[in-house]
C-alpha cells in the first residue's frame, strides 16, 4: 500500500475500545498518518472497556484541509461527539470534498448529524437503523458496505472487512 495519507480520527469517551484502535494500528501499520482528534472535553477518553486514547489535537486546532480521509470509531462516543457543532462540521466538510469517510456501529449518528446520509447505502449497527434511515439511508446489513468515498460497518466483528475496504479507498 502506498500510505502516506492524513487520517482523522473522532475521538470521545465510551467510545468502543477495538473500533477505535484497530483502524489507528492499521493505518499506522499502512504508512497512514493518523492524528487523533477530540471534542476538547479531556486530553484522553477511555473506552467502553477501559483502554485509553490520547488526542493528538482538539477539534478546534484542525480543519478539513488537514486530512485526506476520516475515521468515526463506534460505542456511545459518536452520541457525546454530534454534541460539539465542529465535529460535525467537519464530516460534512470532508463529505462535500468527498474524502474517504469510514464509520462503523453508532459511527453513523455523526453521518445523521452532519445530514450526509441522504441517498446513500450504509451498515452500523442494527440498534441506529431507523436513524439512519430517517436521515436518508439505505440500511444494508453486511460486513463493509462502500457508497462512493464511504465506508461503513457494523460491528466489532466487520473491522477486517471495513478496514480493508478503506484502505482500498484511500489509495485513490
Amino acid at each position: 500500500m502506498a500510505g502516506g495519507k492524513r487520517i482523522a480520527v473522532l475521538a470521545e469517551s465510551e467510545f468502543e475500545d477495538l473500533e477505535m484502535w484497530y483502524p489507528v494500528l492499521r493505518l499506522r501499520e499502512a504508512g497512514h498518518e493518523v492524528t487523533v482528534v477530540g471534542s476538547g472535553s479531556a486530553p484522553e477518553y477511555k473506552g467502553k472497556y477501559g483502554l485509553k486514547i490520547k488526542v493528538d489535537k482538539n477539534i478546534d486546532e484542525v480543519s478539513p484541509q488537514d486530512f485526506d480521509g476520516l475515521v468515526v470509531p463506534g460505542g456511545w462516543a459518536p452520541d457525546k461527539m454530534r454534541r460539539y457543532p465542529a465535529m460535525v462540521g467537519l464530516v460534512r466538510v470532508m463529505d462535500e470534498a468527498k474524502k474517504p469517510i469510514a464509520s462503523i456501529c453508532h459511527g453513523g449518528w455523526m453521518l445523521a448529524s452532519a445530514r450526509v446520509c441522504q441517498g446513500r447505502r450504509l451498515a452500523s449497527t442494527p440498534g441506529i437503523r431507523h436513524d439512519l434511515e430517517n436521515a436518508g439511508a439505505t440500511w444494508i446489513d453486511e460486513p463493509a458496505v462502500v457508497d462512493g468515498h464511504h465506508v461503513s460497518a457494523r460491528r466489532p466483528e466487520d473491522l477486517p472487512d471495513f478496514m480493508r475496504e478503506y484502505l482500498k479507498l484511500l489509495e485513490h
